[in-house]
């Protein structure tokens, strides 16, 4: 490793952390030449997960994107925001577990994926994130989907 103060590429590692549940590991390092420690970061190298767009793009999947939609979806909800990560990071570990042979989902798949765990979470979400994945062209459309819920008695 060079060292960040003189460039020398003699160093010996002081000290080795594992951190982030194994997947990186953390090491305190010091320079054979000048004595300057500083730490360095090793972690694996994974093929992105991606998403494929309904025209055949493919982007790598964004977590601030999915949060960002469930978070609107949510908004002035009474819901903390630790539910909404926690959510969030469920939606996150299926979608993976879902695409793990091929490291890409759909956003087909993804928006369904939303949409269930929305519907069991908190109604009126449902129907913000719906009304804007589903493309509802007109009332109708939202009536007949609040109606799916039950009239919206909740």
């Amino acid at each position: 490793m060079r060292c960040p103060y003189c460039g020398s590429l003699d160093d010996k590692v002081i000290e080795s952390r594992t951190m982030a549940n194994g997947g990186t590991i953390r090491r305190r390092r010091e320079c054979l030449s000048c004595s300057y420690r500083f730490t360095s970061y090793e972690r694996i190298e994974e093929k992105p997960f991606m998403v494929v767009k309904r025209d055949g793009r493919r982007q790598p999947f964004d977590l601030s994107k999915l949060s960002k939609g469930i978070e609107r979806a949510l908004e002035k909800r009474p819901v903390s925001a630790p539910s909404i990560e926690n959510l969030v990071n469920e939606i996150e570990d299926e979608a993976i577990m879902r695409g793990k042979t091929t490291r890409e989902i759909s956003t087909a798949e993804l928006g369904e994926l939303v949409l269930n765990k929305l519907h069991k979470f908190d109604k009126v979400a449902y129907i913000r994130f719906a009304s804007v994945y589903k493309h509802f062209e007109d009332l109708n459309e939202f009536i007949t989907e609040v109606n799916k819920l039950g009239g919206g008695k909740e």
